[in-house]
């Protein structure tokens, strides 16, 4: 069983579940703190961006839970699923970096 991680296929997961966040490509963000590296600042931005999409869905809930005429229940469970996927999709991320840095600290040197 191969359990080698492929950072060219793992790079470009991340490009393209940053581009449905919505979240811009590096090359177009503001320049980093510094010692702050450009994947710091993406998985900052991706976090920033499902917290985002969560509290949006959070509040279109709420006014249609008040009884909003302006917000239908489609549009609601849209705006929940929509967060839904953008949470797991992060935490996929998150499993995939855990996974990777245990590979690191298991190699030998």
């Amino acid at each position: 069983m191969d359990n080698r991680i492929d950072s060219t296929a793992l790079l470009s997961q991340l490009r393209v579940m940053a581009d449905q966040a919505g979240i811009p490509p590096v090359s177009e963000q503001p320049a980093t703190r510094v010692g702050e590296s450009p994947f710091t600042s993406l998985l900052e931005n991706s976090l920033q961006a499902v917290n985002v999409r969560q509290q949006s869905a959070a509040r279109l809930t709420e006014a249609f839970e008040l009884g909003d005429p302006s917000v239908d229940l489609a549009q609601v469970s849209i705006e929940m699923q929509k967060a839904r996927i953008a949470f797991e999709a992060l935490s996929q991320v998150r499993n995939k970096v855990i996974a990777a840095y245990q590979e690191i600290m298991n190699m030998s040197v």
